[in-house]
């Protein structure tokens, strides 16, 4: 899983897929954390992504970087405790412009269960599973 941070971190910007009814929705995203041996997400619960994981929480995550690239699949669970917010806002403090532990928009998910696949065009995709 570590392995998996550094390079959505390395990469600066991911794209996360979710479904809203029969229409993926694919978006950039930047948050990327471990909290408690998880791989934490964040996002605002007034935006559209967040009723999209509520309604079905199995998404992927793609990232490319120097000719690698990454796809996280697995199925989101929402992490209400305030440690949890706290813990991605300090780890992203640019966020705390937008956000806060206590506003009640703030939201992280961790992912229950993931499939990470490392690929690149000049070697065999490597599976990883967390």
């Amino acid at each position: 899983m570590e392995r998996a941070v550094k390079f959505l971190k390395d990469a600066g910007i991911y794209y996360l897929a979710t479904m809203e009814g029969d229409q993926p929705r694919v978006r950039p995203f930047g948050t990327a954390h471990i909290f408690e041996g998880k791989l934490y997400i964040q996002t605002g619960k007034v935006k559209e992504v967040s009723k999209q994981i509520h309604a079905n929480p199995k998404v992927e995550i793609c990232a490319f970087k120097g000719g690698n690239w990454l796809r996280i699949a697995g199925e989101l669970a929402e992490d209400d405790r305030r440690e949890a917010r706290q813990a991605m806002l300090d780890a992203y403090p640019s966020l705390q412009n937008r956000y806060s532990t206590d506003d009640g928009n703030t939201e992280v998910f961790y992912f229950k269960a993931a499939v990470a696949t490392f690929s690149s065009f000049t070697h065999e995709p490597e599976v990883v599973e967390f």
